[in-house]
């Protein structure tokens, strides 16, 4: 029974992790990252999709995204729907291409990032302890009720903690690697 809790809190904890992975990679770093506008939504057919299923998006050059649409006739909705984001976008049109250039960042501006960044990590380690903290509370209630020994209960608690540790030192990776990334010229 106590695997269950911690299976179910690891599963959390992994989609959390991720999560706050892919948050961090939408941070704009001076460096073209499809990510970026993978998921601006375009109204093409009189429906919003997400533009990864409307087209193939590389970034060539470290200050270049490419977005090549697999149906031609969409390439304005494409460009509206750039334009319209809150990324502050310009996309040039360039026959069946549209190309995104991303200017350099300026020194402040690569630190007020950095800042962005810790907080997307803080908020990813605030929410991996909150579901440490629920684990260890469903096993404190079996284990009242009878349902788990009060070894077992200080074993998964125990685990509970390994388990917070990895994920966090995984954040903290992330993060590093990303805050490197953003104050790299």
């Amino acid at each position: 029974m106590d695997k269950e809790i911690l299976e179910e809190m690891e599963e959390k904890m992994k989609k959390r992790f991720e999560g706050g992975k892919r948050e961090m990679a939408l941070v704009r770093t001076g460096r073209a990252s499809p990510a970026l506008v993978e998921n601006i939504k375009v109204d093409s057919y009189g429906t919003l999709t997400p533009l990864n299923q409307l087209a193939s998006i590389s970034a060539p050059e470290p200050q270049l995204v490419v977005i090549q649409p697999w149906d031609k006739s969409i390439i304005a909705d494409i460009e509206k729907a750039i334009l319209r984001s809150e990324l502050d976008l310009n996309p040039v049109v360039a026959g069946n291409v549209i190309r995104i250039p991303f200017p350099k960042l300026s020194e402040e501006r690569r630190k007020e990032l950095v800042k962005v960044i810790h907080k997307i990590a803080e908020e990813c380690r605030v929410s991996i302890r909150s579901l440490r903290r629920e684990a260890r509370e469903e096993l404190k209630s079996r284990e009242k009720d009878g349902k788990i020994s009060e070894d077992d209960s200080r074993r998964a608690q125990e685990k509970t903690q390994e388990v917070t540790d990895r994920y966090i030192e995984e954040v903290d990776r992330a993060l590093a690697a990303k805050e490197k990334e953003t104050l790299e010229i």
